[in-house]
């Protein structure tokens, strides 16, 4: 069935257009070893399940052994799991004291992993008590657990809440030998930089009674493993990375539902193939964006098989983290068992609850990472099955540009996991924590934090410590360990409310930008709308509303440089990083309806200021006086740094871990500090987490990818593919394309140490083409006159029409037309849509006319003899089928629309021909099926 699938993607019209590449990654033969002296137990126990170690297993087992501490990269379904398992029960059952500490970052992973090593444990015959210790254990077992348990799993919040009641644990602490942080690439950017803290008190205390555990990280990919390990645990590792499992032939197909001109969004183009492969009887998970649209996929799948195959209706579901323990237990083993043929999920099952082996995986958009696309990938085709990942692309730079470099994601290293240890904010909370937990003394302080001692003497100032014999003690009556999110730096915190039940929180910036009055606030896929907005009380009031548009904050940004800590010369280039204030003025907001805006409110809140860490540099004298020469248009140098800074932070996350809401930017042509045009790129977070200060290693890099996306873009003035920003604060204005390219390849030449000339491939833009009626006279004319020429109104009907809105899209159509009469798109358009309005005599002209202009389109063949059909010229229809045939043989819409008009013409013998035809090429033309059915009964 699968390669009946391959076929349909490669051969099917409706689907082959749209791919853009597919990656075969070739079939992987095991290489087994052995671990010697393992206790009789455990080698009954291997036997037993018919288990043979992969030789990564072995090394694993064997480093864990000798005392090392671990990192283990192998890709998911390689038998991680196992691979510390094994060393670590063979402790537990030489010595009957030794503890050990399983760390998860979801609740599910805990819950599979308990499941896991009771099975372990009673096949082994031995007696270690695992136990989860989290959030959910009933209060009357956990001091059970404190005394008994020898196996504790548990995630870092509680882990953190519980450390200060560090003598109700003793036992375990005394004896403790291994500490595994498993899927240990998600403890990144603020997450990850409180993990880190919080795992070097948990030493500290380990120390304190007279442990020093072995530490075991488990890890998808990444580029800086022996940065990140020791930069997350404070000490060095040993990683084994080399994966001696078997894998079946993997096909990769990288789908893009914007590569040719198309009619269906990226989620129904998911629906599509979603169903594809579950009416092939290929077992699939499908990874969407959102709760709401994994729930929309699957109703939109059902709908449509209730016609076709009801038979598969019960075996489709949707999978989210808001179901209930017992239904998401029941979805996971209908995969296994294999009672479920189709699963729509977010990225709930990304993370390593077994679920089995999967036939197929659906992504629907680029995860964000490379480490999130791999893992979901991975979910397809364990041990030596073959198996299908099929990626489908949003509109956004990221996916785009990968649809369009495929190497990036098969032959690159993956991203940079960053965790910043910097961060005084960060620094202080857990330092006052580790004073709570037990006293602190400078030995302590210079062993385990790693933090200046301006950080250590902010405590002491803070009235809440104070100096002993011992060590600082702490004083305060509250317990600092309540204060610190593990997900957040500020404390600064706003309460969503909804009938007065809290329904979120969130810092002062998201506050603002995103929950102020009058705002569309989405939560878990429902839409919200701002009713009050409380400063004093940091409340937010919201009620439900379903809402078809959106609101988008407008703000000023101000940056100011207040100390360079470092300077990278790349060539003639030179790159700086250092401590940076921004400045935010919220200053008003727009409500928006596909693009389109319906209206503007003001807004007044305070400024918002913080201090952080970025990067910076400067565009030389030189390079705007070329652009200028070449683009004269006003704001032309000012919209190709706006532009070049937005490019830079959407290929940001390529290189570094990190969201695009992660990091902030300003771009100007004159910056009072620097006396020059300056781009600016900071974390988006009080102190900053260290994403730019990565992004200045990568430099040279992120540049180059950068100029790749913007450049192999299709548009001609930019767009939300390659320089539009959709948290542009102005409003993505000015931008400039060419000037934005221009920019970045004067920067790629001067980091060679070339020279920067005159581009030769640009074309000067000395005068306006865009006609009188269409500029207005107002601020920011320049701005909107880049969505009114033809490209743009063209991109901005296609966006009407794929939303139902064939009215709008009709005046975008027309419009263009009138600029640029030759716009084939536009014409096709306007054509289809006449056609749907029954007006097939001006379809009919329309179609004629992309004819005239480009006599081999296929498409507009086709549109044509449909038209010509419906207005009864059958004749004429069928001849312009059958030159549609004589380019495009293997479209079974062709062959049908042939066969609807031989029918009507009275040919039933060449009708039945040609429904045959149509039906060899794709079966399911359910259509054509239905009239050779009925021609057939006649």
């Amino acid at each position: 069935m699968l390669k009946n699938v391959l076929e349909t993607l490669e051969k099917n019209r409706i689907f082959r257009r749209k791919v853009e590449h597919i990656e075969t990654l070739n079939e992987r033969q095991a290489h087994y070893g052995e671990v010697k002296d393992l206790p009789s137990s455990l080698q009954k126990y291997l036997q037993d399940s018919h288990i043979q170690l992969y030789q990564h297993q072995v090394e694993a087992t064997e480093l864990i052994r000798n005392g090392e501490n671990v990192l283990i990269t192998t890709p998911t379904a390689s038998g991680k799991t196992l691979a510390f398992n094994l060393a670590i029960v063979e402790t537990l059952s030489r010595d009957e004291e030794a503890t050990a500490l399983y760390i998860y970052p979801a609740k599910a992973l805990a819950n599979d992993q308990l499941n896991v090593l009771k099975h372990l444990e009673s096949s082994c015959g031995l007696d270690f008590k695992p136990n989860i210790y989290d959030g959910d254990t009933p209060r009357n077992i956990r001091p059970w657990i404190k005394e008994n348990s020898r196996l504790i799993l548990t995630n870092p919040y509680m882990l953190h809440l519980i450390m200060g009641w560090h003598h109700q644990w003793s036992r375990f602490y005394k004896n403790l030998k291994y500490v595994v942080i498993d899927e240990a690439h998600h403890y990144r950017g603020v997450f990850g930089s409180n993990v880190a803290f919080l795992i070097r008190r948990l030493r500290r205390i380990c120390n304190h009674y007279g442990s020093y555990p072995q530490f075991i990280l488990s890890s998808a990919t990444l580029a800086n493993p022996d940065e990140f390990s020791r930069n997350l645990v404070g000490m060095s590792f040993q990683e084994v990375n080399q994966d001696t499992s078997p894998s079946g032939k993997k096909h990769f197909v990288l789908y893009n539902p914007f590569a040719k001109w198309g009619d269906l969004s990226t989620h129904q183009e998911t629906k599509n193939l979603f169903q594809l492969m579950v009416t092939n009887d290929l077992q699939t998970l499908c990874f969407t964006v959102s709760r709401k649209m994994a729930e929309i996929i699957a109703m939109w799948t059902k709908k449509e098989l209730n016609q076709t195959r009801p038979d598969l209706v019960n075996r489709i579901t949707a999978y989210r983290s808001g179901y209930l323990a017992e239904e998401r237990r029941k979805i996971e083993k209908g995969l296994k068992t294999g009672s479920l043929v189709g699963v729509t999920c977010t990225n709930a099952l990304e993370l390593g609850v077994d679920i089995g082996s999967l036939d197929c995986v659906i992504i629907s958009g680029y995860p964000g990472t490379m480490i999130s696309t791999w893992q979901q990938a991975g979910r397809a085709g364990r041990a030596e099955n073959e198996s299908m990942v099929i990626m489908v692309a949003f509109e956004n730079a990221l996916d785009q540009y990968l649809m369009k470099h495929p190497e990036f994601l098969f032959h690159k290293s993956h991203e940079n996991a960053v965790i910043d240890l910097q961060n005084k904010k960060i620094t202080q909370g857990h330092l006052m924590c580790a004073v709570k937990e037990m006293p602190l003394t400078v030995d302590d302080f210079e062993k385990y934090f790693e933090a200046d001692y301006d950080t250590l003497e902010a405590i002491r100032q803070g009235g809440l410590v104070k100096e002993t014999l011992i060590g600082l003690t702490y004083i305060g009556r509250n317990d600092p360990a309540m204060n610190i999110s593990l997900d957040q730096i500020s404390s600064d915190h706003f309460k969503v409310f909804h009938n007065k039940r809290l329904m979120e929180t969130m810092d002062r910036q998201h506050a603002y930008s995103e929950a102020h009055e009058g705002a569309v606030l989405i939560n878990q896929g429902e839409t919200y709308t701002v009713d009050s907005f409380d400063l004093a009380k940091r409340t937010i009031n919201v009620k439900k509303m379903d809402v078809d548009y959106h609101t988008q904050a407008l703000k000023n940004v101000d940056v100011s440089i207040e100390k360079e800590i470092s300077s990278r010369k790349i060539g003639n280039f030179s790159v700086s990083f250092g401590e940076v204030k921004v400045s935010q003025d919220f200053y008003k907001y727009k409500t928006m309806l596909y693009g389109k805006t319906l209206s503007t409110y003001n807004l007044d809140l305070p400024p918002l200021k913080y201090h952080t860490r970025g990067l910076w540099f400067t565009v030389p004298g030189l390079v705007q006086d070329t652009l200028e020469n070449v683009f004269t248009k006003k704001d032309a140098y000012a919209g190709s740094l706006h532009g070049a800074e937005h490019a830079l932070i959407s290929m940001f996350p390529l290189l570094v871990l990190c969201d695009r809401f992660d990091i902030g930017g300003l771009s100007t042509n004159y910056h009072p500090e620097t006396g020059k045009a300056t781009i600016f790129i900071y974390d988006a977070y009080e102190g900053g987490i260290g994403l730019a200060e990565k992004a200045v290693e990568v430099m040279e890099k992120l540049v180059e990818v950068t100029r790749d996306m913007v450049k192999s873009c299709q548009c001609r003035k930019g767009c939300p593919t390659c320089i539009y920003s959709p948290k542009c604060g102005n409003d993505n204005k000015p931008l400039h394309k060419k000037g934005t390219i221009f920019i970045l390849e004067s920067i790629m030449k001067m980091m060679k140490g070339e020279s920067v000339d005159l581009p030769t491939d640009i074309t000067y833009d000395h005068r306006e083409t865009i006609t009188a009626p269409f500029k207005h006279p107002m601020v920011g004319a320049e701005g909107y006159q880049e969505f009114e020429n033809p490209e743009n109104l063209t991109r901005k009907g296609e966006s009407f029409y794929l939303n139902g809105n064939n009215k709008e899209a009709l005046t975008c159509f027309q419009k263009a037309l009138k600029m640029d009469e030759n716009n084939i798109s536009a014409l096709k358009y306007q054509g289809m849509i006449l056609a749907e309005q029954d007006s097939h005599a001006k379809a009919i002209a329309s179609f004629k006319k992309v004819l005239k202009k480009r006599e081999d389109d296929a498409e507009a063949l086709y549109y044509l003899a449909v038209s010509l059909h419906e207005t009864g010229n059958y004749s004429n229809s069928k001849d312009a089928s059958w030159k549609l045939i004589e380019k495009r043989g293997d479209w079974d819409d062709a062959w049908h629309v042939l066969a609807m008009a031989l029918q009507a013409l009275g040919d039933k013998e060449g009708a039945i021909t040609a429904y045959r035809k149509a039906l060899a090429i794709n079966p399911l033309n359910e259509d054509a099926a239905d009239k050779l059915n009925g021609i057939l009964e006649d």
